[in-house]
């Protein structure tokens, strides 16, 4: 009988529900943007309703796909979660409402309470970096629930009273997929525990040392599960109703399964609405001394933990979206890779997209975006092409990082994410980087990363060596057509632009 795996893929900006056939093509698919809302400078925010309800609108809608071309739900095994990470949601156990909105993992509402604990305690700092991987900037969702509790009544009643639960977008989803007030489970994985701050790194357990320093108590916090085992069953969608929900994994490090990064030193790097390099580090467990995460790869049932170095850029995707709804020169995303074309270079032209500063390895919440080199010769076309431009010199900024820290030069990069749909954009990022650029022919690999965890836990795919057969089909290859001394050139300017975006807040 077929085999059938569902991928409920929750990003930033749009969900969406995917369905996939054991050799991972994808069968179909639907997406649906929900509003971003934006009550202050650097702060962002989404509507928890909204998330569960863009969620159901399109699992509703590819069922409805699934069974018109003749496939039975029966046949859809187990569904995998995909998302957001660092996205903070605190909500009521016993009314199941949401007491504040979603705050968005590149909100920066936190800069001043960062700086306070900096200041109050770099030894302290470093202390928890070792505990927990992560450095202590606006990025993390402990910095944010900490904020809520000092800034909210509701949230720090529900706190004081024990009802307050808190979770990332992924318990958000499957308290409400598996029953909310009615038996929901409150559960998280190892990938998404590894970005809030409060877990031990080694021990995969909550910390009550990282706990205690945020002012948190532990029983708001949810359990901690591995990103592949049968969790429990959907219950409040009809649809699917009784498919058991079987893997959890954040949006990168899915991506980083889905592109099948199973050995130490294979990389990936997803050009989303933000852009995220990840290096396997296999079993080890890597504190960076060069401005990179140190995070959960994956962890299949009881199989050993993988760990991972990431390299983090805020803005990738979004800078798109900003050209398309702020400056309004293109109308669709996609329309970006036609109007850069039109160029041959960008006329000297560098876009700094640091809207909410800049994430790795710069680690600066001053920075603010910039654009320079502009004279009277700068068109609408070279401002696209900055525009895909700065993902590709962020993304060589991180592989210098990654190259520095191990000593060695990574030869080939796979990419992934609704940038890499640009051809000229990957063949920009192949002559920025000086290697190969591999770009699988199905791209949805963040899905396709959290629906092979859940295909794992069912069965479908007994091995990490049996999904080495999926998605192999049409992988293409950029690789550099100008010279290191050119590539070296324009890189340097990159990196004086990047100077004139600093100490701005």
């Amino acid at each position: 009988m077929p085999a059938f795996i569902g991928s409920i893929d929750q990003g930033t900006t749009s969900s969406r529900f995917l369905i996939f056939d054991e050799r991972g093509t994808l069968i179909v698919q639907h997406q649906l943007e929900f509003p971003q809302h934006y009550p202050n400078p650097g702060w962002i925010e989404h509507d928890p309703a909204d998330i569960i309800e863009s969620v159901e609108v399109c699992i509703k809608k590819a069922i409805e796909k699934f069974i018109k071309k003749g496939y039975s739900v029966n046949d859809i095994k187990a569904i995998g979660i995909t998302n957001q990470r660092e996205t903070t949601l605190v909500w009521d156990k016993v009314t199941g409402k949401s007491l504040y909105n979603a705050i968005v993992w590149c909100d920066i509402r936190t800069h001043d309470l960062v700086h306070e604990l900096n200041s109050k305690s770099p030894l302290g700092a470093e202390v928890l970096k070792e505990l927990c991987g992560l450095p202590i900037t606006t990025y993390f969702s402990a910095l944010k629930l900490k904020w809520l509790l000092d800034n909210d009544s509701k949230v720090k009643e529900a706190h004081d009273k024990g009802t307050l639960m808190f979770g990332n977008v992924d318990t958000w989803l499957v308290w409400n997929l598996t029953g909310g007030c009615n038996g929901g489970l409150h559960i998280t994985d190892v990938t998404n525990a590894s970005r809030t701050m409060f877990m031990d790194i080694k021990k995969l357990e909550w910390n009550e040392e990282l706990i205690k320093y945020f002012g948190v108590k532990s029983d708001c916090l949810p359990r901690i599960c591995s990103s592949s085992e049968v969790y429990g069953q959907v219950k409040t969608i009809e649809s699917i109703k009784g498919i058991p929900i079987a893997g959890i994994l954040g949006d990168q490090q899915a991506a980083l399964v889905g592109q099948k990064c199973f050995h130490h030193g294979e990389t990936k790097n997803t050009y989303g609405t933000g852009c995220f390099m990840l290096f396997n580090t296999g079993t080890d467990i890597v504190i960076s001394k060069k401005g990179l995460l140190t995070t959960v790869g994956y962890k299949f049932g009881n199989e050993p933990t993988v760990y991972a170095l990431e390299g983090s850029i805020a803005v990738a995707g979004s800078a798109i979206k900003w050209v398309r709804d702020n400056l309004g020169i293109i109308k669709e995303a996609s329309e970006i890779n036609d109007l850069a074309s039109k160029v041959k270079d960008t006329g000297g032209v560098y876009f700094v997209t640091a809207f909410s500063g800049l994430f790795a390895p710069y680690w600066r919440d001053d920075a603010r975006g910039c654009i320079v080199g502009i004279t009277q010769f700068t068109n609408k076309s070279h401002i696209a092409r900055a525009t895909l431009e700065a993902a590709c010199f962020q993304t060589k900024a991180i592989l210098e990082a990654i190259n520095s820290e191990f000593g060695f030069q990574l030869k080939s990069l796979k990419v992934d994410g609704g940038m890499t749909n640009s051809d000229l954009c990957m063949q920009i990022q192949a002559d920025i980087l000086g290697i190969d650029v591999d770009r699988p022919a199905m791209r949805e690999t963040t899905a396709l990363g959290a629906a092979m965890a859940a295909g794992h836990a069912v069965g479908v795919w007994e091995s990490l060596e049996g999904l080495k057969t999926v998605n192999t089909q049409g992988r293409m290859l950029f690789s550099s057509q100008i010279t290191k001394e050119e590539s070296e050139q324009r890189y340097n300017v990159w990196k004086k632009a990047v100077e004139r975006s600093l100490n701005w807040a």
